[in-house]
């Protein structure tokens, strides 16, 4: 497989995380969420970090600056020379063209947009579940469905951006956890 440079998108529940995990172990290369990205850089105290911290601390959202900030620390490892697995980030098309100036100014590039596609009946249903099993309150329909508006409006469009430049490679994702880590797999090899 070429394709190690991955950006992975789906909507809340879709299992971005559990197959990033998977994909990660198969590659090799890091697995690099947003909140993990956020937790280290704060736990490190990187300038970074502490300016996240500090907004963080006051209940705000941290900025699409920031959140490029702590990327371009986490993406400039060592680990992530070979390759790397992003979730959670680019979330809007400002990120991904941030992303894009970051890459090059690293050598860098995205080999493959990895979409999960689900439906948001499945969602729903899967992520109330997981809300009953985890005893999480903030998985409730109204939530949910929410959320599920906002990845519309905000993240959906990225499919697009990348499609442009023929990096998209979708899976659908309600099957097992297994059907869809090898559907993953294909797809990479595909690319």
């Amino acid at each position: 497989m070429s394709s190690t440079k991955i950006v992975l998108l789906g909507a809340p529940g879709a299992g971005k995380g559990t197959q990033a995990v998977l994909l990660s172990k198969n590659l090799g290369v890091p697995h690099i969420s947003t909140g993990d990205m956020l937790r280290a850089a704060v736990a490190a105290e990187t300038p970074v970090g502490l300016e996240a911290k500090a907004v963080m601390d006051a209940g705000h959202l941290v900025s699409d600056q920031i959140v490029i900030g702590i990327a371009e620390e986490r993406l400039t490892q060592d680990d992530a020379a070979q390759g790397f697995i992003l979730d959670g980030f680019p979330r809007t098309l400002g990120q991904a063209e941030a992303l894009d100036g970051l890459l090059d100014r690293i050598g860098s590039g995205i080999d493959c947009c990895l979409a999960i596609t689900v439906d948001t009946e499945g969602i729903v249903e899967r992520l109330l579940k997981r809300a009953e099993l985890e005893g999480r309150a903030d998985d409730n329909e109204t939530t949910i469905r929410e959320r599920m508006r906002v990845y519309g409006m905000e993240t959906a469009p990225l499919l697009g951006y990348y499609a442009a430049r023929s990096l998209v490679r979708e899976v659908p994702g309600m099957g097992s956890v297994d059907e869809v880590s090898q559907a993953m797999v294909a797809a990479l090899e595909a690319a």
